[in-house]
């Protein structure tokens, strides 16, 4: 018979922490270090996607000090360990709401309760996906959300990007420097951008343009590749295929604040606002990476935003002790 044992053993004593880290992608971990190092003994709650979207990078060339890159998963558990070295308490939960009206703060992870003198929020954004089963097994083979991230590895090859907003023709702009040939593909007769970035991409050259066209498969023979996409033309239901060697998704990120409604600004888009670098609208509250940031959303200005967070957070707590 199998006997399951609750390694963690947790009592009502320690959930009551001095600093609790929403989210264990580069800006989570990076603030775990910092907070552990300065004897805050924090507590990371690792989230739905441990280690954040770096988990689904392989090689990844721009993060510095590793000249000959890394791949994302390694890059991640070596914060991981890291953070624990320093005496930082991970665990595999998700935080499904909040209460910051007051000190202690509280949270709920996998909705039991804890509390917090101080919480640094790291959830990150969610790439928006085409939903297709294909799509997502080839993520990492061929299919990447992050065209700063993967473009490098497109060189002399011919690749398409979905999505018709000005994220979209930035990313299509970014990929010509590598690839022999980007087509935009959008589902809709005219993109979503704005009159100068189609301007743009209009003028720039190994760009073309499928209108009025989604994504219905992205093919592949190994499953290690991509070959094609088979697509469908939205006014007369057409189908044909485009032959590729790569795929990037652009349709935008989700950034994963539901349970922060009601407890600190978020904009229109569901970002964490910003004051001062690293606070939010609540004292006490401090925000890092891709929760805050829609613009550059890279894993080394998640981490340095984990850092200034980190930083804050400890001057705070000994301001308010």
């Amino acid at each position: 018979m199998d006997v399951f044992i609750n390694a963690t053993n947790e009592t009502a004593e320690n959930r009551d922490r001095k600093v609790i880290i929403l989210g264990s992608g580069p800006a989570g971990l990076t603030a775990a270090i910092y907070a552990a190092r300065a004897g805050l003994e924090p507590l990371v709650a690792e989230g739905v996607e441990p280690g954040g979207q770096l988990t689904t990078t392989t090689l990844v060339e721009n993060f510095p000090g590793f000249p000959e890159g890394i791949q994302g998963p390694e890059l991640m558990e070596n914060m991981r360990a890291q953070a624990q070295k320093f005496g930082a308490e991970l665990v595999f939960k998700t935080a499904s709401k909040v209460d910051f009206s007051k000190r202690p703060f509280k949270v709920w992870l996998d909705d039991e309760p804890y509390t917090a003198q101080g919480v640094i929020i790291a959830t990150g954004a969610s790439a928006r996906h085409l939903g297709l089963e294909s799509e997502l097994k080839l993520i990492g083979h061929g299919v990447s959300t992050c065209a700063t991230c993967d473009g490098f590895f497109f060189k002399d090859k011919e690749i398409a990007v979905v999505g018709g907003g000005d994220t979209a023709l930035e990313d299509a702009i970014f990929l010509t420097r590598f690839a022999s040939k980007v087509t935009v593909i959008h589902r809709r007769d005219q993109l979503r951008a704005s009159a100068y970035m189609q301007q743009r991409a209009r003028n720039t050259e190994k760009l073309e343009f499928l209108l009025s066209k989604v994504v219905t498969e992205v093919l592949t023979e190994t499953g290690n590749e991509v070959t094609g996409v088979r697509l469908k033309d939205t006014r007369t239901g057409e189908e044909s295929t485009l032959a590729l060697e790569g795929l990037f998704v652009a349709i935008g990120h989700k950034p994963n604040t539901d349970f922060l409604k009601g407890q600190v600004e978020l904009d229109d888009h569901g970002y964490v606002k910003v004051t001062n670098r690293v606070r939010t609208s609540r004292e006490g509250v401090f925000v890092a990476g891709d929760v805050a940031d829609p613009h550059y959303k890279q894993a080394i200005t998640a981490a340095g935003m984990g850092c200034s967070a980190a930083l804050e957070l400890e001057r705070y707590l000994s301001e308010n002790a």
